[in-house]
């Protein structure tokens, strides 16, 4: 519940720039009281009142609309007034100013969302889907996280463990009959309940991974042998001389991160060091560092030299074979005499000269809108996070699986409840300080 000894807090909660409206919000116990000294009227709740902000001389700020939300019947649970005036940014600085002086103080990033989760107006997943619609790129993208603010995910997290909760119970009560076979004590049917909770976690896993992928976008790696022509590709797709470019072997040592956008869809292209065998010890960390990026990827854009496409094949295979998706390109294609053939999966393009670059736009847009399909009916957001702790939640649940058909109840047991205290991390039944402090220093300030 709301506590009556807590600061109020007053922020800027409209974008930064001039605009027709602007927005000052207050949450706390006294931001009725600090609206009402501004205005110089009594606010009624969930009423529009027309009036004039003052300062402390008594001289007008601005005039505008204040609105007042009654505990508990308001976003962060607590009071809260919302100001709207003219959106100069200056007006709305002295408001806030003036707001600090009858008694709030500025609010931290995140504040407000982190008071509507304390509170349980949010669950920590909706709370992170505000800041995911706020930063929507997209329609689609909008739409998911409006379904996870609106608990679609948070729902299949909490069934899920409410199942596996059900399931702990019914172990904890066999080990009380621990010299009867666990087959007299329902376990046919335990075991078909945990085997139908590891599968739902499976589905909810991947769609979590595909609300990642539409929230953050496609991660794509640039990789290839040296002087395949991966940095001139890279300075193609994103229309400007990004990276360094030279005849020279070995020249990319570092990784060079540029994001487009296709469609309305965010394509995050990371350049790499070339892959092959020696090189100096600059240049072997930063082939370590190619590889640990492609642990990471969501497609790997394989660049290869036309007059050596064999050869470069097998200079990558190691480092791909982890990849989910992967686009073959032979570049330099304008150096051959005669075109080379192509496996079904690869496309001719030049980086100089341009050819091909056409089709691999469409072959990229293809991917990317594939990716976008995620957000169907039913598809949410999510956050890497929320993929570790359901991946987390999987690797207890067939620990405890495995505990379970060797009969050891306790350690089954004990495996359940990790898995069930995963699930709890990502709604924030279970958390950590830190983890609430991570999460809401990443909002914007007034939300």
């Amino acid at each position: 519940m709301s506590d009556p000894d807590r600061d109020t807090i007053a922020a800027i909660a409209t974008a930064p720039g001039a605009g027709g409206v602007g927005i000052v919000r207050l949450s706390g116990p006294r931001a009725r009281a600090i609206g009402e000294t501004l205005g110089g009227r009594t606010l009624s709740p969930r009423q529009a009142h027309y009036l004039r902000f003052t300062d402390a001389a008594g001289e007008t700020i601005d005039d505008g609309i204040a609105l007042f939300f009654a505990a508990p019947a308001s976003y962060t649970g607590e009071d809260v007034v919302e100001l709207q005036a003219h959106g100069s940014p200056a007006v709305l600085h002295e408001l806030v100013a003036r707001c600090v002086a009858l008694g709030a103080r500025r609010a931290r990033p995140g504040e407000f969302s982190e008071r509507a989760f304390l509170e349980g107006r949010l669950d920590l997943a909706q709370a992170e889907a505000v800041a995911d619609l706020i930063a929507a790129a997209d329609v689609r993208a909008a739409r998911a996280a409006r379904r996870a603010l609106d608990g679609e995910f948070s729902r299949r997290v909490d069934a899920l463990g409410d199942e596996l909760l059900a399931i702990r119970v019914h172990v904890e009560a066999a080990i009380d009959f621990a010299d009867e076979p666990i087959d007299t004590l329902g376990g046919a049917q335990l075991r078909a309940r945990l085997g139908a909770a590891v599968q739902a976690l499976d589905e909810l896993l991947r769609a979590a991974e595909r609300g990642r992928r539409l929230r953050d976008g496609l991660h794509a790696v640039i990789v290839g042998p040296p002087n395949a022509g991966k940095s001139s590709l890279l300075n193609v797709l994103a229309g400007s001389d990004r990276a360094i470019v030279t005849d020279i072997a070995g020249t990319t040592r570092d990784l060079l991160h540029e994001t487009i956008r296709i469609d309305g869809v965010e394509l995050t292209l990371v350049d790499t060091a070339g892959l092959r065998e020696g090189g100096d010890a600059i240049e072997r960390e930063g082939m370590r560092r190619a590889r640990g990026e492609l642990g990471r990827a969501d497609l790997a854009i394989v660049v290869l030299d036309a007059r050596d496409p064999a050869g470069g094949r097998v200079a990558v295979a190691d480092a791909i074979a982890e990849v989910p998706t992967r686009l073959w390109l032979h570049n330099k294609s304008d150096l051959l005499d005669k075109a080379s053939p192509l496996g079904d999966d690869a496309l001719r393009v030049s980086a100089r000269t341009g050819e091909g670059i056409d089709a691999l736009h469409a072959r990229l847009r293809g991917l990317a809108q594939g990716n976008a399909d995620a957000a169907g009916e039913g598809a949410f957001t999510a956050r890497a996070r929320h993929v570790d702790a359901l991946v987390e939640a999987s690797e207890h649940l067939a620990l405890a699986r495995q505990e379970l058909d060797r009969e050891s109840l306790d350690l089954a047991a004990e495996s359940l409840r990790l898995a069930h205290d995963a699930l709890g991390e990502i709604t924030g039944r279970i958390h950590a300080d830190d983890l609430l402090g991570h999460i809401f220093s990443s909002f914007c300030i007034g939300k």
